[in-house]
């Protein structure tokens, strides 16, 4: 069986508009779930926290990222057929017109979210993704490096 990763990976962050995000700190790893939106070229991950939460203290230390995003039903079906997605890279703050740029597909993601992206202690951040790590079938992976040479897009 011949598997598209790419439109995998596409139809997986079509579904799924949340996603367990994975960062660092001084005293160990700190996970949490954040909405995002995956940039149509997979190139990056939008999502947004404000500067008072450890997500931000931890990337303002360290910006490197991984995303969890899966599909699970949390039924014995997962083991058969749920898709996990790692997606490991470096987060940045978006700013000045890049910000503008950037949040329109998050706000056509997550409309009812807009208040909380356009807050003055929100932090729109941009994670450029270098692989992406599929499994499926509970123990099947396909690596998908993220080739860099390609412009972002909105």
């Amino acid at each position: 069986m011949i598997i598209d990763a790419h439109q995998l990976l596409r139809d997986l962050f079509a579904a799924q508009p949340l996603a367990v995000l994975a960062t660092r700190s001084h005293s160990g790893a700190y996970a949490n779930i954040v909405a995002i939106t995956v940039l149509e070229d997979l190139s990056a991950v939008l999502f947004a926290t404000t500067r008072a939460t450890r997500n931000y203290e931890n990337l303002a230390a360290h910006p490197a990222v991984a995303f969890l995003i899966d599909n699970r039903s949390n039924t014995v079906s997962d083991f058969r057929d749920a898709i996990a997605v790692t997606a490991l890279g470096k987060a940045r703050p978006v700013a000045g017109r890049d910000r503008l740029l950037f949040q329109g597909p998050y706000r056509a993601r997550h409309p009812h979210r807009v208040d909380f992206l356009l807050s003055p202690t929100t932090v729109l951040f941009r994670a450029d993704i270098e692989r992406y790590s599929i499994v499926h079938h509970f123990q099947q992976v396909i690596e998908v490096v993220v080739d860099g040479e390609n412009p972002p897009s909105p």
